[in-house]
Order: structure tokens, then C-alpha cells, then sequence
């Protein structure tokens, strides 16, 4: 089993200077107010929450073995996964059969880069209708079709994103620099388009970075559901804003109980500029940042990060607009349509607790958990009549417990 690890945090270092530009205005004339007690929610059924589940168990041997998905994107008939403990990009196609690996000896580097690791991750692009991996280690960036092949080399400095690009091009953009000297002037979140910033919103100093530390739970932008929206969030906020190719709608603010909420200065009061770090190791159960949201019909789902863990946390839960209802997803009970079998891994291992769902994209919702959990399932419903599908009865009887993790699609339900 693999080591309990917090999740995934990035630090940023804040000063107190003031800020040399103005920024755009947020558009909090639809925000909606949720009061969410997390200690309130309840289970459902899986059948209550999903129409459709399917376990996709990915492909081991010898050479595709690897850890965990850490990175996960999908293209018509391919997975293409991150793993961090292999330090390599592994393709798989929709059955979960074995494509391709790209390691670190595949990328090319900068002579000097003393990082054995050489890359962190990928980016997937869309180039004349097809679909090509970006690695990039250094200045160098390393192209790759989807059957792991090398297709070019580059020193670009405009580097395209996919999942930060609308349709008409506008792109979203995380600490984006618009002046060029001493006074830079830096935004938490910007829209450009054809390389012209069409609108910046909460701007900063460059020198932020030397004083303080702010905590995310995760990637700031996530595909909201709805086609050319994505929800962002900030470090220390309870809030889900809309970015649009047009601008940046405050669209939920959410209030916890106040065991589990920051105090109310907590950005502004100077008391805790560098002792954050301190305040959250001394009260960990309050939450310091929100992520994995998505609006799926009705269902507004989201996750929250905090120092406590255990096998009981709850930290993933599905908000109903319509009714308030709140299911925790760690509560989920198995029935018929999981085959008897949990979604998360929830009371054996840590991945969910860690990440949450990976992505949700055309109608479904990825979540992945290792062997070894899945086996552990199974040996919980030994004597129990269960019955499995072809899938994993094959790989019941040709896998074991340290094979790799196994992928599980959800198609929720909308009300």
C-alpha cells in the first residue's frame, strides 16, 4: 500500500506591496450564497448518483507497469496518463490495452539540466486534426503522436495549453505577465487572444512570491461541465468563479461551519504572513482551499482540502441546487450497477482522498484506484454470491494485487 501523502500543494509566497495595477472587475451579479455543513451529508445507493459504470482495468507488463495516474487525458480512442512514480507518459487505448510508454529517455533535455527526471507531465494538443503529446523538459519541447512516437522537436516561447483554451481561441491564463520591467504586473487569472490580454483579474507584484505561502488543493481550473466554461478557484476561498472567453463570474460562494472556515482576515491581516503554514498544522480540520468542480445538471460537485486525514474523512460531495440535498461520495453504498464494488478507494488507500476524480469529460466522470484496493474489494464479498462481468472476471482471474491500477468511468446522473 502506498504511503499516506497530503495532496497535491502548490505553494506560492505572498508580500504585502501593493498592487500597481488595476484589475478587471468580477461579475457577482448571478453568485448564488451555499451554506454547506460537510458533517451533514449522507450516502446513496450508486444507482441513486450513476446511469452508467464501467471498470477499465489498464494493461500490465513488463514494460507498461507503473504506480499511479497522477495526469490523466482522453482523446477519441486513447487514455494518456502521467505517472509520477515511473516518471513516464503511458498510452493505453479505451479497452485498456497497452499502446505506448514515453520515458525520460525519449525526452530530450537541455545539456546542462542536472534533473534526472527531466520532465513533470504533458500537455495534449490538437494539431491539423490530430492529436499530439507535448513534453516539455527545459526549453526544449518534445512532440509526440499517440503511439509514442517522436514527431518533432521545438524551442517555441508561445506554448498552447489545451485545457486552458476556449473555441474561439481565447485563452486562459494563470499568472500571466502583462508589463515586462521592475513594476511587473502580474494576474491570478487572465483572458488573452491572439496574444493580446482581453481581460486580467486580480493582479499582483512579482515579489509575492518571497514572503508568505498560499495552499491549493489541486489545479485551479477545471472543465465546468458546460461547453466554453471552466470553474477556477483561489488559495484561501471558498468561492467557484465561471471563466467565460468574455470575463470571470463570482458564481458560488460557499459557507462552512466555523470550525472548518479561515478566519475572516485571513488574507488581509498581516498576524499571518508566515505563520499559515503553523495556523493549519494547529487547526486541521479547517479548510484552506475547495477543488474538483463540476455542475452536472443539477449537481454541483465539489472537494475540500484540509490537514486531517483518516479512513473516515469526508472531503467529496455532491450539493444539489435544487433540493440542498448533500451526499458524501465517500458514503456512496456498492449495489448491482458497480457490481458490488466501491468507486473510490475509500477505507483501504488514499488516492481519492488525495486527488478526486481526475477529469469529467464528454458525460463522464474518471476516477482510478490500485490492485490492490480492487482485490481487497473483491475479498470483502467473498461469500456473498457476487457476480462479475466479463471484464472483471478476466481480470480477476489473470491479475493480482500489485498489477496496475485500474480505471473507473462514471456517467452521473443529472437531478
Amino acid at each position: 500500500m502506498k504511503k499516506l501523502t497530503l495532496p497535491t500543494l502548490v505553494m506560492f509566497f505572498l508580500c504585502c506591496s501593493r498592487l500597481m495595477a488595476q484589475g478587471d472587475k468580477v461579475d457577482s451579479s448571478e453568485m448564488k450564497t451555499l451554506r454547506i455543513d460537510p458533517y451533514t451529508s449522507r450516502g446513496a445507493a450508486m444507482s441513486q448518483v450513476f446511469q452508467e459504470i464501467n471498470f477499465i482495468p489498464l494493461e500490465t507488463t513488463k514494460e507498461s507497469v507503473f504506480g499511479s495516474i497522477d495526469q490523466l487525458k482522453i482523446t477519441k480512442d486513447r487514455f494518456i496518463i502521467w505517472d509520477y512514480d515511473t516518471k513516464a507518459v503511458l498510452i493505453f487505448n479505451k479497452q485498456g490495452k497497452f499502446i505506448a510508454k514515453i520515458s525520460g529517455n525519449k525526452v530530450e533535455s537541455e545539456p546542462d539540466n542536472k534533473n534526472q527526471d527531466k520532465f513533470f507531465g504533458f500537455t495534449l494538443l490538437k494539431e491539423k486534426d490530430q492529436d499530439i503529446i507535448r513534453i516539455s523538459s527545459g526549453k526544449i519541447n518534445n512532440y509526440f503522436d499517440l503511439e509514442g512516437k517522436l514527431v518533432r522537436k521545438s524551442r517555441e516561447e508561445d506554448l498552447r495549453t489545451d485545457e486552458q483554451q476556449f473555441s474561439d481561441s481565447t485563452r486562459v491564463e494563470i499568472g500571466r505577465m502583462e508589463k515586462k520591467n521592475k513594476d511587473s504586473t502580474y494576474y491570478d487569472i487572465s483572458l488573452t487572444k491572439n496574444k493580446k490580454m482581453v481581460a486580467g483579474y486580480y493582479p499582483f507584484n512579482a515579489d509575492r512570491y518571497k514572503k508568505d505561502m498560499f495552499l491549493y488543493g489541486g489545479n485551479p481550473i477545471t472543465n465546468s461541465g458546460i461547453r466554453d466554461e471552466l470553474f477556477f478557484t483561489r488559495a484561501y476561498e471558498y468561492n467557484i468563479y465561471r471563466v467565460t472567453p468574455k470575463k470571470l463570474y463570482l458564481s458560488y460562494n460557499i459557507i462552512f461551519p466555523a470550525v472548518y472556515s479561515l478566519p475572516a482576515d485571513f488574507i488581509s491581516n498581516p498576524e499571518y504572513i508566515g505563520k499559515r503554514d503553523e495556523y493549519f498544522n494547529k487547526n486541521p480540520k479547517v479548510y484552506y482551499g475547495i477543488s474538483n468542480n463540476y455542475k452536472i445538471g443539477d449537481n454541483l460537485y465539489f472537494k475540500v482540502h484540509n490537514r486531517k486525514w483518516g479512513n473516515d474523512e469526508k472531503k467529496a460531495f455532491i450539493y444539489n441546487l435544487k433540493n440542498n440535498a448533500l451526499t458524501s461520495i465517500s458514503d456512496l453504498e456498492p449495489d448491482t450497477l458497480s457490481q458490488f464494488l466501491p468507486v473510490t478507494d475509500a477505507g483501504v488507500s488514499y488516492d481519492f482522498l488525495n486527488r478526486g476524480f481526475h477529469l469529467y469529460e464528454q458525460g463522464y466522470l474518471y476516477v482510478s484506484y490500485s490492485s490492490l484496493a480492487l482485490f481487497t474489494f473483491k475479498d470483502q464479498n467473498q461469500g456473498k454470491n457476487r457476480k462479475y462481468n466479463a471484464v472483471l472476471t478476466k481480470y480477476f482471474k489473470t491479475q493480482n494485487k500489485r498489477s496496475n491500477p485500474v480505471l473507473i468511468q462514471l456517467k452521473p446522473k443529472e437531478n
